[in-house]
């Protein structure tokens, strides 16, 4: 079901062939930087970029034996290259090469994360623009509160999303460091500058300093960063999910004529696509205490980070990716009933006019308390009688004596609620408002 939403550029980022693929690069840049240094010659690095390769099937084998992933992918390569194999892997230690390909495959799988972002957030929008009047009830603790727009609440997502694509480019930039530093990060087998020329090539920056591994805090922030997303992404389609239960149903989630809601009840037309979000945002979220845990290590390491960041971030980034997808296919076909809408505003006959009625009584000389008091019990009778709220402060001696018929009708109107819609599109949308 994930791969039918996840591009194929996700899945090959972190398959085996592409992190050999990367391994293989690094040394190559490093051959290559050593080329300048006049440590190879340039003939024999022409010669070793020739015949430099890799068998997948060959590592496994060779895995078995020497239990170590790296000496079973540096043999791999030997065996293709031949007597000039001894210039790969000069001076570096398998963290050299693991993390700086790690860094590649984290950058590669954030930019494809941006453009999912970019592109859901450009939907979100023109949705916000199209329902910037569009009368919603808002509710404080799933109960009636007071009239907004849905436009709002749709701004609300597109700004909240718009932090998140500021957080994962930040989050980009934190693990893009790359290191060749040697076994415990001092250089002392290998110059400072092929890790700067490296880094330069594969367009990354070195790390300032490094034991035998980069650590690990940029990682974390940006596993930290992609749980963010999840937990928006959960917040929009919480949202979708309580605005479709059949009472309210002020929204729907797309519903192909094909398509089934229950095997039991034909009738049914559930918000599967929501639920399904929420539930892998946990799990993206799960994905945090490991990353958290990854930093504190053994001296200048052990290896009790890598095996759960060989689940953890592809999990992850795999995961938002089809989150993002599925997403932009709910809010692309969203189904809004305006008309619902004001129904439901209209629901608690008046009642939800109850402040500005307050404040109006406050304005012609009541106090806050006694006008409170004066309006609850109204409220009260409204309630429990099924009464028409405004009926009722007409036919109010006590409140007619501070409030014309006029004025008790202009509190009524939804005017007030949309009267700064346009100044918070403008904070949120800035010239696209």
């Amino acid at each position: 079901m994930i791969a039918r939403y996840t591009r194929d550029e996700m899945g090959k980022i972190w398959g085996r062939e592409n992190k050999f693929a990367k391994w293989l690069e690094i040394e190559l840049a490093v051959c290559e930087a050593l080329t300048d240094e006049k440590e190879i010659t340039k003939k024999v690095f022409k010669q070793i970029k020739k015949d430099a390769a890799f068998d997948l099937k060959r590592i496994d084998e060779l895995e078995e034996k020497s239990q170590h992933e790296m000496i079973a992918f540096l043999n791999s390569v030997a065996e293709k290259v031949g007597e000039n194999s001894d210039y790969i892997h000069k001076g570096l230690t398998s963290s050299d090469i693991m993390d700086t390909a790690l860094a590649l495959q984290m950058k590669e799988a954030g930019k494809i994360i941006l453009e999912d972002l970019k592109k859901l957030n450009k939907v979100i929008k023109n949705l916000a623009m199209e329902h910037r009047y569009t009368p919603i009830i808002g509710r404080t603790h799933g109960i009636h509160a007071e009239p907004t727009t849905f436009g709002l609440k749709v701004a609300l997502w597109y700004d909240e999303m718009r932090r998140n694509i500021e957080r994962v480019k930040n989050a980009i930039e934190a693990v893009s460091f790359g290191m060749l530093s040697g076994a415990v990060g001092n250089f002392a087998q290998v110059n400072p500058s092929i890790e700067e020329k490296v880094c330069k090539k594969l367009g990354l920056k070195p790390a300032p300093i490094t034991n035998q591994v980069i650590a690990r805090d940029g990682h974390a922030e940006y596993i930290f960063s992609l749980a963010l997303v999840a937990s928006t992404i959960e917040k929009i389609a919480l949202e979708i999910r309580g605005l479709q239960r059949t009472e309210v149903l002020e929204l729907e989630e797309p519903f192909s004529p094909t398509q089934k809601g229950s095997s039991a009840m034909p009738h049914k037309r559930n918000p599967i696509l929501s639920e399904r979000l929420c539930g892998l945002s946990r799990l993206v979220r799960s994905t945090v205490v490991p990353a958290l845990e990854n930093i504190p290590l053994w001296h200048e390491r052990d290896i009790s980070h890598s095996s759960a960041e060989r689940v953890i971030v592809p999990d992850a980034t795999i995961l938002i990716d089809y989150m993002l997808n599925m997403l932009y296919k709910i809010m692309d076909g969203l189904l809004v009933y305006p008309e619902k809408m004001r129904e439901n505003i209209e629901r608690t006959k008046g009642l939800v006019f109850s402040q500005r009625l307050m404040l109006r009584l406050v304005q012609a000389g009541l106090s806050r308390d006694k006008a409170y008091t004066l309006i609850q019990g109204k409220i009260m009778t409204s309630w429990m009688e099924d009464k028409d709220f405004k009926e009722q402060i007409y036919q109010d001696g006590e409140i007619r004596k501070y409030l014309s018929i006029e004025e008790i009708e202009s509190i009524f109107h939804l005017d007030v609620y949309f009267q700064n819609v346009d100044y918070i599109f403008k904070r949120v949308f800035g010239k696209d408002a």
